[in-house]
């Protein structure tokens, strides 16, 4: 047995394991199912408008990203499902400026006012000390988390500020990111008995009930300021500023619309979709078998392929899939044919030039791939202009198009040459390809 039926046996194998992940990963609890964005599992919108006036010029764009993570910190603490936070901006014309939105998608949320109740509530910032006391397990860990920590009673309401700094440094040295946190009067008195009565040990940082900071206390600390350090890389000591003054939304912000999509509506849209794309597959593999007849099967087996392998690449990654996002998927099934339909034409011509059936297979795919080739990378630009430029439903259905278009274009070129090479070059069984004439 050849390399070529080898791996042609190879390829079968891998339509038969990526269709038994694809289907058995769609069982109650499974580890990997798919993702399904508002419009097909229902839920609630959430539609912002910022305040930006008085907001520098040069600021917005920062302050309009510290917000939507506060948002989306907020709404991921509840636990919500592949929630989707983003800021849009869209132009007025009228006034010369432009207008600045926070739309926020909560899938399985279909109570408007629980939703708007996420967002409405302010983070909890706390400084904690580590229960000496704690109960372990075998392993080290602590039997209840819950009493990891003790609460200090200084949080987040007696902090003025935090912003990153450097500490000390000298011409062509790299100096030491820190970041420093201000505290009013009251919590300065707090803070500084707090690190008095416990001199090496640690006091944890928690935002929204999550440990951000673990520093371990040096010394008392007086004057309300305070020195947070630990190897810290520039981005991760500017994040851990921006986290501390989470206690309030660096824009004001007000909503102005809300959209609540029912799991009925939600359910019929997918079933829809998945009819659409069956069909469609369906129609295609019949055409495909019956203009190219034996090669054309092949080209349905290296179309299975893609399938499978996309399905597979949306639950792993995981893609969060829309009713757009289908469409895309839907789109790329015909980039896929297309490209083997341009194979097959190539050979044709050079089976009419006078090559034998190998030799017309091998020069047939080598004139055929700058034409897929340029076709495919035309498509992947569109879709990263779409996907940088649009918005959430744009989003969706621009990502999954360049993973159809990519895939599409390797189980192209590489699995169905795979096929037909594997097959014996024998010229009566070949009459039944669509090629000979």
């Amino acid at each position: 047995m050849n390399g070529r039926r080898i791996g042609a046996i190879l390829l079968l194998v891998a339509i038969a394991g990526l269709g038994y992940f694809v289907y058995s990963s769609e069982k109650e609890n499974a580890r990997f199912p798919f993702k399904f964005g508002l419009d097909l599992a229902g839920g609630t919108e959430l539609i912002y408008e910022a305040d930006i006036s008085a907001i520098n010029q040069n600021e917005i764009d920062t302050s309009m990203q510290t917000l939507r993570d506060v948002i989306e910190r907020r709404v991921n603490l509840f636990g919500v499902s592949e929630p989707v936070v983003q800021v849009e901006q869209a132009s007025i014309f009228a006034g010369g400026g432009s207008e600045y939105r926070l739309v926020v998608e909560l899938p399985g949320v279909t109570d408007v006012n629980e939703a708007v109740r996420m967002i409405g509530e302010t983070p909890v910032l706390e400084f904690k000390l580590l229960n000496p006391n704690v109960e372990l397990d075998e392993t080290g860990l602590p039997v209840n988390p819950d009493d990891a920590f003790i609460d200090t009673g200084l949080t987040g309401r007696y902090l003025e500020s935090a912003q990153l700094e450097f500490l000390g440094g000298q011409a062509q040295v790299a100096s030491e990111p820190i970041v420093v946190i201000n505290f009013d009067s009251e919590g300065a008195e707090l803070f500084a008995q707090i690190t008095r009565d416990n001199i090496g040990n640690i006091v944890a940082i928690f935002l929204d009930g999550q440990a951000i900071s673990t520093p371990v206390v040096r010394s008392e600390i007086t004057g309300g300021t305070a020195q947070i350090s630990g190897g810290f890389e520039p981005e991760e000591a500017r994040d851990l500023a921006r986290n501390l003054n989470f206690g309030a939304l660096p824009v004001p912000i007000g909503l102005v619309g809300t959209q609540s999509v029912g799991s009925t509506l939600g359910q019929d849209t997918l079933n829809q979709g998945v009819f659409a794309g069956i069909t469609g597959l369906a129609i295609v593999s019949l055409f495909l078998i019956l203009w190219y007849r034996l090669s054309g099967f092949l080209a349905v087996l290296s179309l299975s392929l893609y399938v499978l392998v996309v399905l597979s690449l949306f639950k792993l990654v995981p893609v969060v899939l829309t009713a757009s996002g289908i469409a895309g998927f839907i789109l790329s099934i015909g980039m896929a044919v297309d490209a083997n339909v341009l194979i097959f034409e190539r050979v044709k011509e050079e089976l009419g030039g006078g090559r034998n059936l190998r030799e017309a297979i091998e020069e047939g795919f080598k004139r055929a791939w700058p034409s897929i080739r340029d076709a495919n990378i035309t498509s992947l630009l569109t879709a990263v202009v779409l996907f940088w430029f649009g918005t959430s439903l744009v989003k969706g259905f621009a990502l999954v198009f360049a993973l159809g278009v990519i895939t599409s274009m390797l189980t192209a070129i590489i699995a169905t040459r795979t096929f037909m090479l594997a097959l014996p070059a024998i010229k009566h069984f070949w009459l039944k390809t669509g090629f000979s004439k």
